[in-house]
């Protein structure tokens, strides 16, 4: 019967090193995990009161081309247009 190594070698989780213990969430002393709500250990940009909806609309050729020829943000501009024309926009 041939010996198995000591050596657990685990892809899916491997040993940490101390860049990721460098990296890591430290809990303040004397909290555990079951003592944190959600809010505190969440990640990432904050939810949003009121989020915008991915949908497919269709427009004309020439106006999608003039809105892009305008550059990066060209779909908030036409946001903040469609929001203009319905009178949504305060101030």
């Amino acid at each position: 019967m041939a010996r198995r190594s000591k050596e657990v070698v685990d892809r899916e989780n491997p040993e940490w090193t101390s860049k990721d213990f460098a990296r890591a969430t430290r809990f303040p002393r004397g909290v555990s995990l079951k003592q944190l709500t959600p809010e505190k250990i969440a990640r990432g940009r904050p939810k949003l009161a009121s989020p915008k909806h991915a949908i497919k609309l269709r427009l004309d050729a020439d106006v999608l081309a003039a809105y892009r020829k305008t550059g990066a943000g060209w779909q908030t501009r036409i946001n903040n247009d469609l929001r203009k024309a319905r009178k949504l926009i305060v101030g």
